[in-house]
């Protein structure tokens, strides 16, 4: 039997509903034989899950996902088989955590200026974790009332440009790709197909990004087939994930994308050679 995995997938550590041990548990159930539990700024997850491999005979990769600041726009960067005990990395994803939490008191401000009673204190309590998203953010005003869905809430208000956005990120692309180098991680761009951001692949790749995120729950089978090119004529890695995070979208995407573990080998393969 192939062995598939899924390298994209939150818990609650971050913006996912599924604790480390569910995820496993769901893993299992629906058949990977590997994942990576990729939450944003963060990885108390990650630990977790390693303690749980033999217990649900899944293999879990080390991995985070970082955003970064490019022209007022956010871009995810994914860091493979990054060494998640290194103190350096911790402060930094601290710190992260921290700004996270000062753009929720920013955003509600601007949230009220039209007319949306949203309450910070409220909102990160809501959040239950250290880090907060606007996801969060998002939910939280629709369960309150103030916006009736979750599209609406970040096509009209929080989303890239959009007049509540609060940007946070203080690192550009180049910062955090260096960054996930210097743990011993490997560099991918996360869904690269979505909001434009295959547009500047060609400076992530001269910023020393390593791979592509090729398949995505988001991913038309278009968008792939040119991403897959991409990889090809400069020489990157090829990884995929469904972006699980449990039961906040409208369906668990766990397993959505199946990759086949030859990709997961290679990025073994090239983790080891840089560390000869």
């Amino acid at each position: 039997m192939e062995r598939l995995a899924d390298l994209h997938i939150h818990t609650i550590f971050s913006d996912g509903t599924f604790t480390p041990e569910e995820v496993m548990s769901y893993a299992k159930g629906i058949g990977l034989s590997c994942i990576a539990i990729t939450d944003h700024d963060c990885v108390e997850g990650v630990e977790i899950a390693i303690g749980l491999q033999k217990t649900y005979d899944v293999e879990v990769v080390p991995a985070v996902e970082i955003t970064a600041q490019e022209n007022n726009k956010e871009l995810h960067i994914l860091g493979y088989f990054i060494d998640w005990r290194n103190e350096e990395l911790k402060k930094i994803l601290e710190q992260m955590c921290q700004n996270r939490k000062e753009r929720i008191y920013k955003m509600a401000d601007k949230l009220k200026e039209y007319g949306i009673d949203a309450d910070a204190e409220q909102i990160i309590e809501y959040a239950g974790g250290k880090v907060i998203s606007r996801l969060h953010v998002a939910k939280y005003l629709v369960e309150k009332g103030f916006v009736p869905s979750l599209k609406i809430t970040f096509d009209k208000y929080i989303g890239d440009g959009k007049p509540c956005y609060v940007s946070r990120f203080r690192f550009s692309p180049k910062e955090i790709i260096d960054i996930i180098k210097d743990t011993g991680g490997i560099a991918v761009i996360a869904h690269p197909g979505l909001g434009n951001v295959s547009r500047i692949l060609p400076t992530l790749v001269k910023n020393g990004i390593e791979g592509i995120e090729v398949y995505h729950s988001d991913h038309t089978g278009s968008v792939s087939k040119k991403l897959a090119k991409f990889t090809r004529e400069h020489n990157l890695l090829i990884t995929g994930g469904s972006d699980c995070h449990g039961t906040n979208k409208k369906q668990v995407l766990m397993g959505k994308i199946r990759l086949p573990y030859k990709y997961v080998e290679r990025l073994k393969e090239y983790a080891n050679y840089r560390k000869r």
